[in-house]
């Protein structure tokens, strides 16, 4: 029977080139696989054009297909000679998330951990228009060309196991632009940011002495989530090329202790997909790491503080980037947060205003500007204020200000509305020189603009960094 097969069997596709998917509208979309043929025709029925694809030495084929504005369903014919045909297919807006555990919890949620609203979400859980992609996980100790996974339409039963964070961006997406979504998600839990990273963007920090070491190819099991390279190698590396309008990325609990190595081998990582996709600086949005309580002995600041200013700072840096913020949206001893929705649609948000040109949504919230001293009180100026600062519902708490003792105490915190600034004042400082807001691994965010947006943790001062907190 397997030798029947194989004489017949002469197109082979990877599992993401199948029915039932969704190519990147308006681009030259790759298209690959395997052929025992020298030759084939590929025909699509959106213009009917017909692609003639030679075959190299190796049985391998690759071309571009240029696809037209958001529609569907639509097929694609492959034929060397034995036909094969691919229907269900969709044109419109794809992307692809990854990371850790945060981005991999399914809408189901895990174990005594669940995503807020879920029965709603699962009820309303019926979208033609979105697609999913949720890839097995699987790491190599080499660069593979293929991946165990399927598309699947986005009805209850297949958002069940299918990324809580990817699925709602893709209702907020699919609900304001109109078009088909796909979203391919590749995330395993408890992973370092090592694991996702190429063996040749990962190689220059191995020769800094960096904790992680490469490991033999044929010494990684499947099960190796954490073996450097591992994880481009199983769930990256196949999809390069594949059509895709962007990346989220919600990964980093693994390295929270590490923000200086991080802050290199992040912009690291992404130069080296965009540059192995090769269709430029695409946009890339992640999550900012939610707080928890979480502090070593000794520690004279929060690593994760540190953790959580390096990400903020990085999406200034890292072309196209933009980081949607969840400092109001942790939860004390869980390391995995109920509310999903609200870290989705600051995603999209972002997505819809810097990547769709939607230039009316809002997607930042308050950020620090500068500040001055007016006697016993510290004033900070803010931007992306919109139309003012929230009033707090109570005193804030998460203000704090210190003088030239460096020792911090708790401020009062007062928000002019209909402005830019809050004003600080605390009993015990009374000649302020340094301001901090949320800077603690534990915190519940409570400064927004009127727009609902939050303010990431900051600080004025530099102090007691930036090596590991010493």
């Amino acid at each position: 029977m397997l030798s029947v097969q194989l004489l017949y069997a002469k197109i082979t596709l990877p599992n993401f080139f199948t029915s039932g998917m969704v190519l990147q509208q308006q681009t030259q979309a790759k298209f690959w696989g395997k052929s025992t043929s020298k030759s084939l025709n590929i025909i699509t029925s959106w213009d009917k054009k017909t692609y003639k694809v030679n075959v190299d030495a190796e049985g391998k084929w690759k071309t571009e297909l240029s696809t037209p504005k958001a529609g569907g369903p639509f097929s694609i014919s492959i034929n060397d000679g034995e036909e094969i045909t691919l229907s269900d297919v969709w044109i419109g807006e794809v992307w692809l998330v990854s990371g850790q555990s945060n981005m991999e919890m399914p809408v189901q949620g895990f174990k005594n951990q669940p995503v807020a609203n879920s029965a709603a979400i699962f009820k309303n859980a019926t979208n033609k228009n979105i697609r999913l992609f949720r890839t097995i996980k699987d790491a190599k100790g080499a660069p593979v060309d293929n991946m165990r996974g399927t598309w699947q339409v986005a009805d209850s039963a297949a958002i069940r196991l299918f990324s809580a964070v990817g699925y709602l961006f893709a209702v907020e997406l699919q609900q304001k632009l109109n078009v088909p979504v796909g979203i391919i998600q590749s995330a395993w839990g408890g992973t370092s940011i090592t694991s996702w990273m190429s063996a040749e963007s990962f190689k220059p920090f191995e020769k800094g002495g960096y904790r992680y070491k490469l490991k033999h190819p044929d010494s990684v099991k499947k099960t190796d989530r954490n073996a450097p390279t591992a994880l481009f190698n199983g769930l990256i590396n196949p999809l390069v090329g594949y059509g895709i309008k962007g990346v989220l990325w919600y990964q980093g609990e693994h390295n929270h202790r590490e923000p200086e190595i991080y802050a290199k081998m992040f912009p690291s990582m992404i130069n080296d997909w965009r540059m192995r996709w090769g269709i430029g600086n695409f946009p890339f949005y992640y999550v900012e790491l939610a707080p928890i309580e979480s502090v070593k002995d000794g520690e004279q600041i929060s690593l994760s503080a540190l953790f959580r200013e390096m990400q903020y700072n990085s999406q200034f840096s890292i072309p196209n980037a933009g980081m949607s913020v969840t400092l109001d949206a942790g939860e004390q001893k869980i390391i995995h947060p109920a509310n999903k929705l609200a870290v989705a649609q600051r995603l999209s948000a972002i997505a819809l205003n810097k990547t769709y040109g939607y230039a009316a949504i809002p997607y930042a919230g308050p950020s620090y500007k500068n500040y001055q001293v007016n006697g016993n009180k510290l004033v900070i100026t803010f931007d992306n204020v919109g139309k003012g600062l929230k009033p707090f519902a109570t005193p804030s708490m998460n203000f704090e200000l210190a003088g030239d003792d460096k020792v911090f105490y708790t401020a009062k915190a007062k928000a002019e509305v209909k402005g830019n600034t809050v004003v600080l004042q605390s009993d015990k400082v009374k000649k302020p020189v340094a301001a901090r807001y949320g800077f603690k691994a534990w915190v519940i965010g409570d400064l927004y603009n009127a727009e609902g947006l939050p303010a990431s943790s900051f600080r004025t001062d530099e102090w007691f960094s930036p090596q590991y907190g010493k």
